[in-house]
């Protein structure tokens, strides 16, 4: 029986929110039920329907969830210039939160930089198991369950920040303009720290 680890990150292209990155193990009898249940990547699914499936996900799989904060990953990023150094931090720390729980005989991962990076960041025990980067991972059933269940908590995420700054923060990195006058009016520039990720494009906007 082959127990795969599947996983994939959500938020790392949104100005507002959370980093988040899943990892999911599953065996056989595991993705026979994640393909019953129509798992796929979460680009392709409304937000209501990852919810519903996220919940799904997690009475079958084991699973793992890193969040970062945009205040910690702020710091993070001041700290490594890099992006791709968050994510394999990221990643490998999902990864080896569930071998702590078990074996896996292969581990797929969403490719978002060279393979080197990653294996830099794991365990011993992370780097003896085979590990495939590739993109466009979420064709892997493992991988599209992962996808689910990070983006299900970026979403979780937005929505408790929104209600601490008493503005529903957008999705993505476009149409932030409307959010930004309103939070840098109300609080000043510096509540960016709190809530973005302040090294996108965007903030050069307010600094204007």
């Amino acid at each position: 029986m082959t127990m795969k680890i599947g996983t994939d990150e959500s938020g790392k292209g949104d100005y507002f929110g959370y980093l988040v990155v899943a990892a999911v193990a599953a065996g056989p009898a595991d993705e026979k039920k994640l393909q019953q249940l129509r798992i796929r990547d979460s680009k392709l699914i409304s937000d209501n329907e990852v919810k519903r499936l996220a919940a799904l996900i997690k009475k079958v799989c084991n699973f793992s969830v890193v969040k970062i904060s945009p205040e910690k990953y702020n710091l993070l990023h001041k700290k490594f210039r890099n992006l791709n150094k968050i994510l394999s931090w990221a990643h490998a720390r999902a990864i080896e939160n569930l071998l702590e729980k078990g074996n896996a005989d292969i581990i797929i991962v969403d490719k978002f930089a060279d393979d080197s990076l990653l294996k830099k960041q794991l365990f011993e025990k992370g780097r003896k198991i085979k590990l495939i980067q590739t993109v466009r991972g979420e064709r892997d059933t493992a991988v599209a369950a992962a996808s689910i269940l990070a983006r299900a908590e970026f979403l979780s995420s937005l929505r408790k920040l929104s209600l601490q700054v008493g503005y529903k923060l957008p999705k993505g990195a476009a149409h932030v303009d409307e959010a930004l006058k309103f939070l840098t009016e109300k609080y000043g520039p510096e509540v960016l720290e709190g809530i973005a990720k302040v090294h996108f494009k965007t903030t050069k906007k307010v600094k204007k």
